[in-house]
């Protein structure tokens, strides 16, 4: 497993899956180019007795001609099936002729694809595991795919048969920037880490997208060429991505793009007057996926109004609608002239403190409190005349508060009057509108840190840089 980078935590379930004593029933899920497949093949390359897949938008005879092509592979005097009942049957007579008493892993890989309309797949499955594979002690079954909400509503929580039967599943999600830089060293490609941050608020953590950056290519020659060029990798991905992953779209893909135009988040009922879309229960079912599938986040502000935030935590969805989608292909260095752009530095901001957020557990290992029990989350007071946003704040059981302020920037960070009294202005309306009692702390979180003077000593009582983010946890 020496080319699987990070996964450490998913990498061990599936090997004690190996030595267990059980039949394992194990589901993978996560978007398209997360790198679920792959795991799962390095992992079990040497346990895989059957291997199939579903075809995206196969008709059921196709789907069922293709695995009877795949069974014959395994075994050349199968019978062709006429159903799914009967390809399973055949599927138990193969697995009986394997005789080896070491386990053996049945690896199902996009399982939703195969559920196509009335073919009477996912009852087969059911009768399957449960009269036949749940008796074997020495079997793994691994069902695998994109659509993380089709897995999650008939494996995960299936109210029938399978009902309770799962021993394990894994939502497998974009690599943090550890697993990025070891991913980049791994296919030599020699990065600073300010270089990484810059690819990594364009991308995300994707594996198949990092796998397309070059050795010997500047970030702005990656991103010209993955993102602005005619047959660049990531021009057309957008579309592609949500097709891929949905039956119908559409309402995706509106969430998304009006999640993109703001910075906090939005609430349901904004979300359903922005993205028009028409229906609150089409509206819950998409935002549903959407989070299960990892691009948007549902949280609650800290300790104010009731009304659930949803916010885009997709990079590279929003690097595509605010740069790529709009801009024509060339050739030409078209990344490094956008940088001047004042829409480049609003994405810097908004970027970073996605980042940030997704590596909360490596702020509070940087700021020495990794054992101390917290909450995260963010914060807004919107009256007339003291209004504030703090967009990360750690409330934890020592008493202490942690204000978090997070800048990106090409050097050291130089606090000046105007900045310090806006920190200033941001801790007194939080106190004076929360009335807590903890103790609170400034904490500032950039990528060379802060330069030290007047204003830093004064109001600033903790510092993180970049090289905290990379920590390994």
């Amino acid at each position: 497993m020496a080319n699987v980078i990070g996964r450490a935590d998913e990498k061990l379930i599936l090997q004690n899956a190996l030595s267990s004593n059980r039949a394992e029933l194990i589901v993978v899920y996560g978007r398209r180019r997360i790198g679920k497949t792959y795991l799962i093949s390095e992992v079990y390359k040497k346990h895989i007795c059957f291997e199939f897949s579903g075809m995206h938008k196969a008709s059921y005879k196709d789907q069922l001609k293709n695995f009877n092509l795949t069974l014959r592979g395994y075994l050349s005097r199968s019978k062709d099936a006429t159903d799914w009942l009967e390809a399973f049957y055949e599927l138990q007579k193969y697995l009986n002729t394997l005789r080896a008493k070491k386990k053996k892993v049945l690896f199902i890989d996009e399982f939703p694809w195969l559920d196509t309309r009335k073919s009477g797949f996912l009852a087969a499955f059911d009768h399957f595991w449960n009269s036949y594979a749940a008796k074997r002690k020495d079997l793994v079954v691994v069902v695998c795919g994109s659509a993380a909400s089709y897995l999650i509503k008939n494996i995960v929580r299936n109210k029938g048969g399978l009902h309770n039967r799962l021993t394990h599943k894994i939502q497998l999600m974009p690599f943090n920037l550890y697993e990025t830089e070891q991913f980049l060293k791994y296919k030599n490609v020699r990065l600073t880490r300010y270089d990484i941050l810059q690819v990594y608020m364009a991308m995300g953590g994707v594996p198949h997208y990092l796998d397309k950056i070059q050795t010997g290519e500047s970030v702005a020659q990656t991103l010209n060429r993955l993102c602005f060029t005619k047959n660049g990798f990531l021009k057309n991905e957008f579309q592609q991505v949500f097709a891929s992953l949905f039956d119908q779209f559409d309402n995706h893909e509106a969430i998304i793009r009006a999640l993109a135009t703001v910075r906090k988040g939005l609430t349901r009922n904004a979300l359903l007057k922005k993205g028009k879309i028409n229906s609150g229960g089409t509206l819950t079912k998409t935002l549903e996926e959407l989070e299960d599938s990892g691009f948007v986040e549902k949280y609650l502000p800290y300790k104010g109004s009731n009304d659930a935030l949803y916010r885009l935590t997709d990079e590279y969805s929003l690097f595509y609608l605010k740069f790529i989608e709009n801009t024509k292909p060339t050739p030409h260095a078209v990344w490094l002239k956008m940088q001047a752009q004042q829409s480049y530095k609003a994405w810097l901001g908004f970027s970073f403190e996605t980042l940030c957020i997704k590596h909360v557990e490596q702020i509070k290992a940087g700021l020495g409190i990794a054992g101390i029990n917290s909450v995260h989350g963010s914060w807004i007071e919107k009256k007339q005349g003291s209004g504030a946003q703090i967009d990360l704040l750690i409330d934890r059981d020592d008493r202490v508060i942690n204000l978090c302020e997070m800048k990106f920037y090409n050097s050291e960070f130089a606090l000046d009057k105007k900045y310090a009294q806006e920190i200033e202005n941001k801790r007194r309306v939080f106190l004076g509108a929360t009335k807590t009692r903890k103790a609170l702390f400034v904490t500032f979180i950039s990528t060379y840190g802060l330069l030290q003077n007047q204003y830093s000593k004064q109001y600033v009582q903790n510092e993180i840089n970049m090289e905290h983010l990379f920590l390994n946890l």
